[in-house]
This record gives C-alpha cells, sequence and structure tokens, in this order.
C-alpha cells in the first residue's frame, strides 16, 4: 500500500511492516527512498501553491492584512509630500511656497511694489514686476540681497538671477469691429 501525500515517513514504514502479513511486497531500500520523495514532492507543492495564492491575493487586493501598507489612508500632507518627491518637484513647489510668502522673506514694503511672476527651473531665474520704475531700479540694486536671501530659504543655488520688470503698459484696445487674426495697425504698415 502506497501512502496518500499527507502521510509521515513514520507512516510509510508503519504500513510496510503491517502488509509484510497480507501479501503484499515489503518496500525496502529505493523503493522506500522513491516514495518517501514522492510525497516530500507534493507537500512542497502543495506548499507553493498556498504561497502563491498568498502573494496573488495581496498583489490583486483580495484581502487586506492587519500590517500597515500602502492601501492605507494617509494624512494629506504626507501623500502630497510623497507624491512631490516621487515626481521630483521639489524646486517647484519650494518656490513657488516662496511666492505664497513673499511679503515675509522680502519685507511688506518690498512686497507692496513688487511681485514675483515667474520661475525658470532650467535658467533658475526668478522673474520680479514692480509697480513703477523708480521701485524697478531700487530692485536692481538690491537683487544680490534678495538672491542671497531666497537661497537661505530654498537652498544653495536655487535662484542664480532675479530679473526685474518696469510695470506692464496698457493693453491695446481694438475696435469694435476687428478682423480675426489682424494685429491692429502693425498689419497695414508693417
Amino acid at each position: 500500500m502506497l501512502p496518500q501525500a499527507g502521510e509521515s515517513e513514520s507512516a510509510v514504514s508503519d504500513s510496510t511492516e503491517e502488509g509484510s502479513g497480507a501479501g503484499e511486497p515489503q518496500l525496502s531500500g529505493v523503493d522506500l527512498a522513491r516514495v518517501a520523495l514522492r510525497n516530500a514532492k507534493e507537500q512542497a507543492r502543495l506548499r507553493g501553491d498556498n504561497v502563491r495564492q498568498k502573494k496573488e491575493a495581496r498583489r490583486t487586493g483580495l484581502r487586506s492584512g492587519a500590517r500597515a501598507d500602502g492601501r492605507d489612508p494617509q494624512p494629506l500632507g504626507a501623500a502630497i509630500s510623497r507624491l512631490v518627491a516621487e515626481r521630483g518637484w521639489e524646486a517647484p513647489a519650494a518656490v513657488g511656497g516662496v511666492m505664497g510668502r513673499w511679503p515675509q522673506i522680502v519685507g511688506r514694503d518690498l512686497a507692496a511694489h513688487c511681485e514675483p511672476e515667474h520661475y525658470s527651473e532650467d535658467d533658475r531665474v526668478l522673474s520680479v514686476r514692480c509697480s513703477s520704475t523708480a521701485w524697478a531700479t531700487q530692485i536692481r540694486l538690491l537683487a544680490p540681497q534678495l538672491v542671497r536671501k531666497l537661497n537661505e530659504e530654498l537652498g544653495h543655488g536655487t535662484v542664480k538671477l532675479i530679473k526685474v520688470q518696469g510695470p506692464a503698459g496698457p493693453t491695446r484696445s481694438y475696435g469694435r469691429l476687428r478682423a480675426p487674426g489682424s494685429k491692429g495697425p502693425g498689419d497695414t504698415w508693417g
């Protein structure tokens, strides 16, 4: 009688001794080793199937465990921090934070007359728009101190240059009737 998949080696030896009186052939040596090897392989296959099923269940989310994993709810700040780090948005996010805290960084008087408009990450240039040409001149004179202060806030080398722009001129207003795609009087004369 051959042992079943769940039986142990001691059960194999017991069945061979009992079977000797009933006329069944007695297993010995190589035959006994083959039976034990076959049982061990079957048990290993069953354990492997169980492990594979557990891994698939974890991957597909069929069940939830008691331990924390990536599917658990997280605080909003931690989720945003992880997203910023994964996407490589540290420098733009820091510059955006500086633009939001502009009055605290440069002072209320200066912030009342100039505001940051754009940051070029490739060139590391911060563009600032001023309310008058006099304030634009003043900001140009203060640019090295502002760059140093911004780099203290953001990290060394984040801002290399401040591009100061004067006040923007009024936008051109066109008449009620206008040809689509025209650029105004410049179309006709040059």
